[in-house]
């Protein structure tokens, strides 16, 4: 424990030196002076401003502030609320540049130059008229037009008169120049594409190429500016520091040569969201008229250490619970805190973004939704993590039951006591030929003391169950069979008639499935462990006799593996473990205990474990194979296999929560969060992909067209690092659990993948309907595959998710905002589960699901490479083993 404090401490320490180290600073000339002129506008939302009075008292306080900061204000309208500015200025003697908007509504033109004239006559600190803002440039006025009018004003007052346009519209249109008193050119890099560090020179050069070619006349830069947030455009980049540097090079080089100039804009103006994402962050001020960088002095985040603060103190919390862990080593210790911190600096990172942006109610609820989904898929990621670190730097497994280790028998006396077992073997529309085998297998138990209950429910043709009656008359008095018809509750009604007809004396109840060929020694190693009378279960994991039948059963039986070598052995070490219905033995006190067979839900086996364990009975599990079944028959039968898992489990949690309250159960609090994080690993994980991927693609036209970026640091990053995580995860565990050699396992994961629109839908029906049909999962080669293609909502998502990236990097290539392209990324990540189902339904109808075709390729290669043909993976018996690898060069 020390160790692990004081490697709790030592990141600690780290994450803290490394704000130290990344703390930015920036050199920058100081300025001590007053600006010429900034751009003011006093709306507080939208165009207009509601209430003359009181606004009249917030621009009385605007202009408090700015008097300290400029010499002159320059307007954009004439009307609604501008009016109010020139006289208030007056006050803090303040010069004023009013402005007239004009665009193509002839009736507001005429009261804008109107009240422009009025403004200017009245009001003494007025100097200057600027009759329309980039009109020519965006194409609402006509050059000829536009002279007139500002010839109308021209006459009608004793100011300067101009307008104010983009430099080059001045450049290509000098007539439009001779008419005005003045040049007002807009000069603003970042629109143009320019760096931070080019910014200055650029508006420098243009202002110099203004003068060369118009001398004598005045020039005003009457914009420059640099936005403090928002996305890029091609290498220009928005940002705290690049406006203050760029601002503060840009007046110390202006004052230098003399030039005029009126920065954009004093005050954030969170309503210019048409603008773009960077609209609002012109200011040299915030909306609450709070000062954003310093005129003097390095440039830095005055926030900065309290982000740190944030970030170490959100480190530390997520760090405490590895103190509750089970001797936990120095290495998986490390990782974790790692980890604990990694989220920590995700958290301050949202906190500066949510406190250092503004929200319109469109924005901010698409930023709550994002980050209430984002929550458990951090969740998620941490866990695998954790589960990542466990494996690869924990200690070894403690409790698993390993086969050969010896197990103290329950005794009589002297005399070794074999407890008496009842396996049952439910079945409903079985292959008669593969039950039989299952049957086989059972009579060749080297058990001394068990009996054999078969039951067939709901198949009222003898064709399928009069050959099991017979042969269950041959094997022997050990097994008794069972024709059922009309049962109810599916499979656990079937198991309760079982349950009926059981022997009084039989201690512990077997369950396999009508396809599981189990080993001879499977009571003989696994029922000592009932010696404890603490012992209510003992799982073994299922496998599959026919892996090597093609390709998709290949990968399918690398899937399955997963989860019985890595999560179950895990899910042990806190007795936590998932009871799945077959190869399990059960204590029949704990079973009553536990009220029995369920049939309110459709995994009823899951759903019995979870029970035992509430009522504090020890379960332990082995991942030895001691038996083997087949492996659905066709995709359509894998995927509703993973529906009924996945639908039933939800109907567990809705029924089980309650239990998982303080009190509520025997549960410990391993238990419960074994359990928990279990469910939102899989279940919320599935569904949590499928839903941002549909949210995702609902964003596509606003982010391609509307000029919207999604906010990479605190929504898109997580997600392409949760991916890596998971990648990771994946990879990294089963190269140190599962016996599965590097094809099988790129092949398991693209099966794993393949389910999540499955796995999803299972939720939603599990969020509407309270209980689904029981869907048996075809086996034994009886159903073919469906003339329906088997991933047709799988492959329309996942062809949009695609569509939907291309859209994005097409209508990007020209302004290549970074966000926009990891977007499209994020896009891409997200399709591969959909297009996954798609390559294996693809996969299931084509001739490279046969080994044929791979052998014959390996024999072709081999012929033409000069090597001998390779052995391909071969259909797997109880006693061979299933993880079989197709030979590199048979590919």
């Amino acid at each position: 424990m020390r160790a692990v404090v004081a490697v709790l401490l030592f990141v600690t320490a780290a994450h803290a030196a490394l704000w130290g180290i990344f703390q930015e600073r920036q050199q920058a000339p100081d300025f001590r002076g007053i600006l010429p002129s900034v751009s003011y506008a006093p709306f507080e939302r939208g165009h207009t401003v509601a209430d003359s009075i009181a606004d009249s008292e917030k621009i009385r306080a605007d202009l408090k502030k700015l008097s300290t900061m400029t010499r002159a204000v320059r307007l954009y309208t004439s009307t609604e609320g501008s009016e109010l500015v020139p006289p208030v200025a007056a006050e803090f003697g303040i010069k004023v540049t009013v402005g007239a908007w004009i665009d193509k509504n002839v009736d507001r033109n005429e009261r804008e130059i109107d009240a422009a004239i009025n403004l200017a006559r009245h009001n003494s600190n007025v100097i200057g008229v600027v009759v329309g803002n980039e009109t020519i440039y965006r194409g609402e006025q006509k050059v000829e037009d536009l002279i007139e009018l500002i010839k109308r004003v021209k006459k009608s007052v004793n100011v300067p008169v101009t307008t104010g346009e983009i430099w080059n519209i001045w450049r290509d249109f000098p007539e439009l120049a001779y008419s005005v008193d003045f040049i007002a050119a807009h000069v603003l890099p970042y629109w143009e594409f320019f760096t931070d560090k080019q910014a200055v020179d650029q508006a420098v050069a243009m202002f110099q190429l203004l003068r060369d070619q118009f001398p004598g006349k005045r020039i005003v830069i009457a914009e420059f500016g640099w936005p403090s947030a928002g996305y890029n455009l091609q290498n220009a980049v928005p940002g705290p520091f690049e406006q203050a540097a760029v601002l503060r090079n840009f007046v110390t080089r202006a004052e230098a040569i003399g030039m005029d100039y009126n920065i954009v804009e004093a005050i954030d103006q969170p309503w210019k969201f048409f603008e773009g994402g960077v609209g609002p962050y012109w200011g040299i001020l915030n909306a609450a008229r709070e000062p954003k960088f310093a005129w003097t002095g390095p440039i830095v985040n005055p926030d900065y250490w309290k982000l740190a603060a944030i970030a170490i103190l959100v480190g530390i919390l997520m760090s405490l619970p590895i103190l509750g862990l089970a001797g936990p080593t120095v290495m998986q210790s490390l990782l974790l805190s790692a980890a604990a911190n990694g989220v920590g600096a995700w958290a301050a990172t949202v906190f500066a973004y949510w406190a250092g942006h503004y929200f319109v109610f469109g924005s901010a609820f698409a930023l709550t939704l994002g980050l209430i989904l984002l929550v458990p898929l951090v969740l998620i990621a941490v866990a695998r993590i954790e589960e990542i670190a466990a494996i690869a730097f924990g200690r070894k497994p403690g409790r698993l039951l390993v086969k050969g280790a010896p197990v103290a028998p329950a005794t009589v006396g002297d005399t070794v006591s074999f407890p008496k077992v009842s396996i049952h073997v439910p079945a409903y529309f079985e292959p008669p030929d593969m039950l039989k085998q299952t049957l086989d297998a059972v009579a060749r138990l080297d058990y001394p003391n068990f009996e054999c209950v078969v039951i067939i429910n709901n198949t009222p043709d003898p064709a399928f169950w009069q050959p099991i009656q017979d042969h269950c008359r041959g094997l022997g008095e050990h097994f008794k069979f069972i024709n059922a018809e009309k049962v109810e509750g599916f499979k656990a009604g079937a198991l309760r008639i079982a349950m009926e007809r059981t022997a009084a004396d039989a201690e512990i109840i077997g369950i396999i499935d009508a396809d599981y060929v189990v080993e001879p020694d499977w009571l003989n190693d696994l029922v000592p462990v009932f010696a404890d009378p603490r012992v209510g279960l003992v799982q073994a994991p299922q496998d599959h006799r026919d892996g090597g039948t093609t390709l998709m059963h290949y990968i399918m039986n690398g899937e399955y593996a997963g989860f019985f070598d890595v999560g179950m052995v895990q899910r042990n070490e806190v007795n936590a473990i998932i009871v799945h219905g077959t190869m399990c033995l059960i204590r029949r006190a704990a079973m009553d205990m536990a009220g029995g067979w369920a049939g309110d839900t459709i995994c009823e086996d899951t759903d019995l474990g979870l029970a035992i364990i509430e009522h504090g009975w020890l379960t332990h599990y082995t991942n030895h194979r001691y038996g083997f079944g087949l492996l659905p028959d066709t995709y359509e039968a894998f995927k509703k296999q993973r529906h009924r898992w996945a639908y039933g489990g939800f109907q567990i949690v809705k029924k089980h929560w309650r239990r998982f309250l303080p009190g509520a159960s025997r549960l410990t609090s391993d238990q419960k969060r074994e359990f928990s994080l279990g469910w939102l690993n899989w279940l919320g994980a599935e569904s949590l992909g499928v839903l941002v991927a549909i949210l995702n693609l609902i964003w596509v036209p606003i982010v391609a067209f509307a000029d919207i970026a999604i906010p990479d640091r605190i929504l898109t990053l997580p997600i392409v690092a949760a991916f890596v995580v998971s990648l990771l995860h994946f990879v990294i565990l089963y190269r140190l659990r599962v016996p599965v050699k590097w094809g099988q396992m790129l092949g398991a994961m693209v099966a794993a993948m393949s389910v999540q629109w499955t796995v999803s839908r299972a939720v939603a029906n599990g969020l509407i309907t309270e209980h689904l049909a029981f869907a048996r999962t075809s086996k034994g080669g009886l159903s073919r595959m469906s003339i329906e293609f088997q991933a047709f909502w799988e492959a329309v998502i996942g062809v949009l998710l695609l569509v939907g990236a291309a859209v994005l990097v097409v209508t990007n290539s020209f302004k290549e905002v970074r966000e926009i392209y990891i977007f499209a990324a994020v896009l891409v990540l997200e399709s591969l589960p959909f297009l996954s189902a798609v390559a294996i339904a693809i996969l299931e109808s084509s001739r490279l699901n046969s080994f044929a075709f791979w052998r014959d390729t390996g024999i072709r290669t081999a012929e033409l490479i000069g090597l001998r043909p390779v052995a391909m993976p071969t259909v797997a018996g109880p006693s061979q083993p299933v993880a079989s690898e197709i030979h590199p060069e048979a590919s």
